[in-house]
């Protein structure tokens, strides 16, 4: 599915299927590592959240003011992460960057109102990078909005659920 295939008249909703589709998509955008086009499922306010677990059961709830793996308020700093991904300009970059991929499960509407749609499922990414295989693994909730004629995230929180990790854990890993 390319980038146009997902422009469509607005609607106030979206079906199952359309919904599936749109997160394969953002998906295989991150495995082909097809950044300009993985920026483009993004609204321009959405916030892109990583909780960290505070003790073994209890999630940060506060990403201003609490420890999170990752947080960035709206969509120029997810810009900016790209940006250092493409240019090498970050000690987080990996290079060789890994091959990923992305595998979703369980997909749930868990509500509808007006154009926006919010949802959860979860995702399992293996990672390969340097003849070692990495593994991650969690729940996203995402709110969908299409009030702007194709389906937009205008919010973003990834619970990684397997935490203990032995490395810098990025955007392509989730």
């Amino acid at each position: 599915m390319t980038t146009a295939t997902l422009e469509r008249p607005a609607a106030t909703t979206l079906s199952f299927d359309q919904i599936q589709a749109f997160l394969y998509a953002e998906a295989r955008a991150l495995d082909d590592r097809d950044w300009d086009t993985w920026l483009t499922f993004y609204h321009k306010d959405c916030p892109f959240w990583m909780p960290t677990w505070d003790d073994e059961d209890k999630l940060t709830e506060d990403p201003a003011n609490e420890m999170s793996l990752m947080y960035y308020p709206n969509k120029q700093g997810i810009e900016d992460r790209v940006f250092r991904i493409k240019t090498d300009r970050s000690s987080a970059t990996s290079l060789p960057e890994p091959r990923t991929n992305h595998n979703l499960s369980n997909i749930e509407v868990t509500g509808r109102e007006g154009t926006k749609i919010t949802l959860r499922f979860n995702w399992h990414t293996l990672s390969y990078r340097y003849g070692d295989t990495d593994q991650h693994w969690g729940t996203s909730f995402y709110t969908i909005d299409t009030a702007s004629g194709r389906p937009l995230i205008t919010d973003k929180k990834v619970v990684l659920k397997n935490d203990r990790i032995h490395h810098v854990i990025d955007v392509y890993h989730i």
